[in-house]
């Protein structure tokens, strides 16, 4: 900054109108220049000695109007913040309002953003206790926003559903353990989640509803390895007439081979008259060799035919 610049901005720096970037800038350069040094130490002098005279009869309106400029600008220092959020909340607002009146199909993505980025500078300036920025690095935080309505003084009430992550510990028998456990056996998105959620419930399957939900997800999930961790669940039940009733379903409708073949132990540990006829079926309808062989073993085992006549 040259001495013209500086000289010129003094006034304003004196009053503090002036940026933090132009302040720096006044500070350095008066800091290096001893003339322009001197000429910041005059106009303070002049400042004060305004402060300190006392005002003639005629210049009350004067005196009047830089002490209020000086509490002004001091008040605007120490609410600057709340100052320049209230009136982006209120620009905010009336945008609002214009987005309201638009054609749907630009409303409907442009609504959508303004939700983002109320989502992001809520969580930003809202205060720490009622979920803010600094909850929200606390630990993750799922927020839905329910419903918006602002009001004419450009003031916004939100209508936010907030969920809070956070750990959960005990014995998978605990109720509410168990109760976790089974509602992440349905977890359609982390097959992962679902393995070792079964896995946690292995040891429980004597409950009817765990034993209920480790049926389900041989017949129902879509993935392979849950299936057959559902499966290692069941074997202390193979005998029962439910768990039997799935294990032939699996054998004749399940479309991965590992599967079938762990279904074909789980019924062949409790053998009885009417697995014969089962093994006959599924081995009709199987195409993969090494589970066919299986079969043919097994049925001679039992003195049966390889068909059904």
């Amino acid at each position: 900054m040259s001495c013209e610049e500086t000289i010129r901005e003094i006034p304003l720096y004196c009053y503090g109108e002036v940026s933090a970037e132009v302040e720096e800038s006044v500070e350095s350069h008066v800091a290096g220049c001893a003339e322009c040094r001197e000429e910041l130490e005059r106009h303070r002098v002049f400042l004060e000695a305004l402060d300190a005279r006392q005002p003639m009869p005629d210049a009350g309106l004067l005196t009047e109007c830089r002490t209020g400029l000086r509490m002004q600008l001091t008040r605007e220092k120490e609410n600057g913040r709340a100052s320049w959020l209230g009136l982006h909340w209120k620009r905010w607002a009336e945008s609002m309002r214009d987005f309201s009146r638009m054609h749907i199909p630009f409303r409907v993505p442009v609504g959508a953003m303004a939700l983002i980025a109320l989502g992001f500078f809520g969580a930003r300036f809202v205060p720490e206790q009622f979920g803010g920025w600094g909850a929200s690095t606390g630990g993750p935080m799922f927020s839905t926003v329910r419903s918006i309505n602002a009001d004419a003084a450009g003031n916004v009430q939100i209508a936010v559903d907030d969920v809070r992550r956070h750990m959960v510990s005990g014995n998978p028998r605990d109720p509410n353990v168990q109760a976790l456990l089974l509602s992440a056996v349905r977890e359609e998105s982390n097959p992962g989640l679902r393995v070792e959620s079964i896995g946690m419930l292995q040891n429980s399957a004597d409950s009817e509803v765990v034993r209920g939900a480790l049926l389900d997800a041989v017949t129902k999930d879509p993935n392979p390895s849950v299936r057959l961790k559902a499966l290692d669940g069941l074997k202390s039940f193979a005998s029962e007439e439910p768990v039997r009733r799935t294990l032939t379903s699996t054998l004749l409708h399940d479309d991965d081979a590992r599967v079938r073949m762990q279904a074909i132990d789980l019924l062949t540990s409790h053998r009885d008259d009417a697995l014969v006829g089962v093994l006959q079926s599924a081995m009709q309808k199987e195409d993969n060799e090494y589970v066919r062989s299986k079969y043919r073993a097994l049925l001679a085992e039992m003195k049966a035919s390889l068909g059904t006549y």
